[in-house]
């Protein structure tokens, strides 16, 4: 398997950080987003919305963060962050929807606006509305999880599961793109948790 990414893009982090804690063989290709890799005929071939991760798993293709980790869950064997119970799995896909509608767009648009624009200057400027629409947003959302997390050490099924990676790969700019999510006690314990996890350090990208 190939799976196509930029190690600073959180949606490619939540894929990085699930091959990794499988021990799945995937070679992961690095996508040049400043020079715009990912709009070239060549990667539009794979994902035609120009955005990573991207996973090759011979003939097959498939692109969309949350369906990439759960394709290579199903293709690990043995695993048990993806529970093949039906009620079991049902919970953790309802953090998975519930982080791809509100959670990470909601952080996205702080992260866009404080990261994004900082690597790639052609976005332009920051955008004082979008970080205002960011900063009243989030912190309701950040609060719910907050309170969920206050009797439990992992989101889902008392274990840990996708919907701790996929979650928690949307918090990895929490200092650059200055996330007000610092004051959730119980979140910021969990994120510890899994910050220790040798996936998460792997995955890591080195600092200058």
């Amino acid at each position: 398997m190939r799976l196509y990414y930029h190690p600073v893009s959180s949606n490619s982090r939540r894929a990085v950080l699930v091959a990794r804690h499988l021990g799945l063989d995937v070679a992961f290709v690095t996508v040049d987003l400043a020079n715009g890799e990912h709009k070239t005929p060549d990667f539009l071939s794979l994902n035609p919305n120009g955005k990573v991760p991207a996973l090759v798993d011979g003939a097959f293709v498939l692109w969309e963060s949350y369906a990439i980790i759960q394709y290579l869950a199903d293709t690990a064997p043995g695993q048990e962050i993806y529970p093949k119970d039906i009620a079991a799995r049902a919970d953790v896909n309802r953090w998975l929807f519930w982080s791809a509608y509100h959670f990470a767009p909601t952080a996205g648009l702080l992260i866009k606006e404080r990261v994004s624009k900082k690597l790639t200057p052609r976005l332009g400027p920051p955008d004082p509305q979008e970080i205002a629409r960011g900063e009243a947003l989030l912190p309701p959302l950040a609060a719910m999880l907050d309170s969920h997390l206050a009797d439990r050490q992992w989101i889902a099924q008392d274990r840990l599961t996708l919907a701790d990676f996929a979650i928690a790969a949307t918090l990895m700019h929490t200092a650059a793109a200055q996330l007000p999510v610092t004051d959730c006690a119980h979140l910021q314990a969990w994120f510890a948790r899994v910050q220790a996890l040798d996936a998460w350090v792997m995955s890591t990208p080195a600092t200058p």
